[in-house]
């Protein structure tokens, strides 16, 4: 177990989950030199992180697939179990359709490949802290293809209005919430008011979950 030094209420506080001692520490070097960003823990288990994590209570949890014993997903499920207010975000070399459902329905938040740019990392941490579910570009790509593959469903977005559609279609096309915001002209208070009334909606409760019900039925 690696730890930091101290923070300040405004740090967003993250614990990285992987096997490998050179990504960790490539990983927490880097996210710890970022100014608003500190990374408290490592662990290279599942087992590790499942007894420390739920006491910890990280802002974030970057969480490998493909480890010894107890895999990431697997994690996921039980920690989101143990903590269903953790915030997850896979990272990973993986980018099969399987693995990315997987993650997802473990209860993963996002789902990022390892190869992304660093400073998009830290996007995607801040994104994921903000009740964000930011997804590298090629995996949006993949699940958009799976869900047009799907024969149509009853329309389930019917009752939502047109400003809600668009903002539902920036969603599904992996924008950011302030890149919502700014395409649309409006404050980021607004954004997030429609993204609450898209989850009442749809009954969903997560970014992800609005997003497959829109790949399902895109014409909503």
């Amino acid at each position: 177990m690696e730890s930091t030094t101290k923070m300040t209420s405004a740090t967003v506080s993250v614990v990285l989950v992987d096997d490998d001692a050179g990504v960790r520490d490539s990983i927490a070097q880097f996210i710890n030199a970022a100014k608003g960003f500190r990374c408290v823990h490592c662990y290279a288990t599942a087992s590790e992180a499942l007894h420390h994590i739920p006491q910890e209570k990280p802002d974030v949890v970057l969480m490998d697939i493909s480890m010894p014993g107890t895999d990431g997903i697997e994690c996921t499920r039980k920690l989101k179990m143990a903590a269903p207010e953790c915030q997850i975000l896979m990272l990973t070399v993986y980018e099969d359709t399987e693995s990315i459902f997987n993650a997802l329905a473990a209860g993963a938040s996002g789902y990022l490949l390892k190869r992304m740019p660093p400073a998009k990392l830290l996007e995607a941490i801040r994104e994921v802290k903000e009740g964000g579910s930011p997804m590298t570009s090629s995996i949006a790509r993949k699940l958009v293809q799976f869900f047009q593959q799907l024969p149509p469903q009853e329309n389930e977005g019917g009752t939502l209005s047109t400003r809600e559609r668009e903002v539902l279609h920036c969603l599904a096309r992996g924008d950011a919430y302030k890149q919502i915001a700014a395409e649309l002209n409006i404050s980021m208070g607004t954004t997030r008011t429609y993204i609450r009334r898209i989850y009442e909606k749809l009954h969903v409760h997560t970014r992800t979950q609005a997003v497959v019900r829109f790949m399902g039925n895109p014409k909503m």
